[in-house]
Formats: C-alpha cells, sequence, structure tokens
C-alpha cells in the first residue's frame, strides 16, 4: 500500500514540477547557468531520484522512507502552490 501512495505522490509531483516549468515564473530566470544549459533535464532527473529512493525504501519496509517522502512532497506542494498563485 505504501508503494502506491508513494508513486501516486511522484506522479504529482511530477506534474507540479512540469507546471512550475511552464509557468514562466520570473524566480526561474535565477536558477544557475547549468540548469538551463541540461533543458530541466537534470531537476526532472533528481526528481525521480528521490521518488526512485522513496519506492525502495518502502519496498525494504523503512518506513522512515516513505514519511521522508511524503514530507518532500508536502513540501513540494506547498512551495508550487506559493509560485503558482504568485505569492513568491
Amino acid at each position: 500500500m505504501a508503494i502506491l501512495i508513494i508513486f501516486l505522490l511522484g506522479i504529482g509531483n511530477f506534474a507540479l514540477h512540469q507546471a512550475i516549468m511552464e509557468s514562466g515564473h520570473p524566480l526561474l530566470d535565477q536558477l544557475p547557468w547549468f540548469y538551463h544549459a541540461l533543458s530541466s533535464r537534470l531537476s526532472l532527473f533528481v526528481e525521480f531520484l528521490m521518488l526512485l529512493g522513496g519506492l525502495l525504501l518502502a519496498s525494504e519496509g523503512i518506513a522512515w522512507g516513505a514519511l521522508g517522502y511524503l514530507a518532500y512532497s508536502l513540501l513540494n506542494a506547498i512551495s508550487a502552490w506559493l509560485i503558482l498563485s504568485g505569492r513568491v
């Protein structure tokens, strides 16, 4: 059950990531040069590694891995809300 929840949270994290990247927010202009040079593939790869780590820890029955990914997802959702709503 934890694996399914983490997988669904991962889908949501990728969707939020894509929404932020397409928003054209001025905050994106402040990212380092290598981020723009790799055309955001690096951030998607890091997002994938976070999801993979959460799934692997949950598959081994390590509860803090699932809780850690849940906390990461909540922080990701809050930051996406702040950026997309124009509060930042």
